[in-house]
């Protein structure tokens, strides 16, 4: 009976350890995936387009929209040219860049 009770006690004991190590292994790796996922934040660019890169318009602050693509945010006249900004994002983003490098040259 002596017997019976002590292996009961040794397998309720290891029982115990390894979930604990389970335990502490799975909070551990919450903690990292918390921790990187925190440090990788992307910083955004702003384009500082003035035209809109759809309509070709002049952008007034008042009435501007903003949209971020690949990191980098765009500026447009309106609403409905974010629209279709998200329909072609290459070509209107090359073109905003593009305007804002021709721009740049000018000032010079």
């Amino acid at each position: 009976m002596k017997v019976k009770l002590v292996i009961s006690m040794m397998i309720i004991s290891l029982v115990f350890v390894v979930s604990g190590n389970i335990y502490a292994e799975v909070k551990g790796s919450n903690t990292t995936k918390d921790s990187t996922a925190s440090s990788t934040t992307v910083e955004k660019q702003l384009v500082g387009n003035k035209i809109c890169p759809v309509s070709g318009d002049k952008i007034k602050p008042e009435e501007q929209a903003q949209y971020e693509y690949n990191g980098k945010v765009y500026n447009f006249c309106c609403k409905m040219c974010l629209k279709d900004f998200k329909k072609n994002p290459e070509k209107y983003s090359r073109i905003a860049e593009d305007e804002v490098k021709n721009s740049a040259a000018k000032a010079k």
